[in-house]
């Protein structure tokens, strides 16, 4: 009791010298409890058979019968490539593009134009998904722009969207020209972080822009890269936007572009299997939990950049 009590006093003294903060604290914690927390109590319906007339209590338990189904299901293994390569060719192309924008940014030495790029690429980052997906859908139309300008120069026109081989390009190009420009913001940032004096000696040493980049610039923003691309394995099995992939897909391009997302809405919501959906969608969340727990016990193994 006597080791306690300092401590309930230090809290209470915390609470009531720093109660505006604790205030301000308030609608965060109640927004994930609600949202984050409280829902995790229909989990159990990933193991039950259930019916919204029943209820989650009084629905029969099904045990591991959905995550079997899913296993078993004739396109188990075309789904599961597909959600595994989409991330991964956004880990590839998408995940550097900020970067790379960002050190080209950081060489610019002419204001007003640098600023005028800056407000170029982080336009269309507030671009509604379903707007960059209608735009997709028209400038990749039949007679979409794209095909004017192919038949100009005289190729065939051809309807992208209905070309499985052409989805996975479509959707990782369309991310990044919409992500890139607000993704740069924060190694700008980290940029700027970063001590003025370490260039002035290296270009006192004779080192030009190139060597101050690799030496200087990239070192100095790899910690932020890092836990980037940590947070980033978290989200692998995702396959990307839910939203985007649903609204350019066609049952032609379901080969290439049909995911576990999209597979589990429409098994599970489209035909009200509502247990089948609950468990798919628990089985991805905790692959995504063990990525990454792997990936940051891995970067702390082998470098000093970790998550915790």
């Amino acid at each position: 009791m006597k080791t306690k009590m300092p401590v309930m006093r230090k809290l209470s003294k915390d609470l009531v010298r720093n109660k505006y903060v604790y205030m301000m604290l308030l609608p965060v914690v109640a927004y994930y409890f609600i949202f984050s927390y409280l829902p995790m109590y229909g989990l159990q319906i990933a193991f039950k058979d259930f019916v919204p007339t029943k209820g989650i209590w009084h629905s029969d338990w099904a045990g591991f019968k959905h995550f079997v189904a899913f296993y078993d299901s004739y396109y188990f293994w075309r789904i599961l490539r597909n959600t595994l390569l989409l991330s991964f060719y956004e880990l590839v192309f998408g995940f550097p593009a900020p970067i790379v924008l960002a050190l080209l940014l950081n060489e610019l030495r002419r204001k007003m134009f640098k600023n005028v790029v800056q407000s170029i690429t982080y336009l269309p980052h507030f671009i509604s998904v379903v707007v960059v997906a209608g735009m997709m859908v028209d400038f990749l139309a039949s007679d979409g722009i794209i095909n004017q300008i192919v038949a100009w120069f005289g190729g065939t026109p051809l309807s992208y969207l209905l070309q499985p081989e052409w989805f996975r390009t479509i959707y990782v190009s369309s991310g990044i020209w919409q992500g890139v420009g607000w993704g740069s913001i924060i190694y700008l940032a980290a940029i700027a972080g970063i001590d003025p004096s370490l260039y002035e000696a290296a270009r006192v040493d004779g080192a030009g822009r190139f060597r101050q980049l690799l030496n200087i610039t990239l070192p100095g923003i790899m910690p932020t890269i890092m836990i980037l691309l940590l947070l980033r394995f978290g989200h692998l099995m995702s396959g990307g936007s839910f939203e985007k992939i649903l609204l350019l897909y066609k049952p032609t391009t379901y080969e290439t572009a049909d995911v576990i997302s999209t597979f589990v809405y429409r098994r599970g919501l489209l035909q009200f299997d509502y247990g089948f959906s609950a468990a798919i969608g628990l089985m991805n969340n905790i692959v995504n939990f063990a990525l990454l727990l792997t990936a940051n016990a891995l970067s702390r193994r082998f470098s000093e950049h970790k998550l915790w």
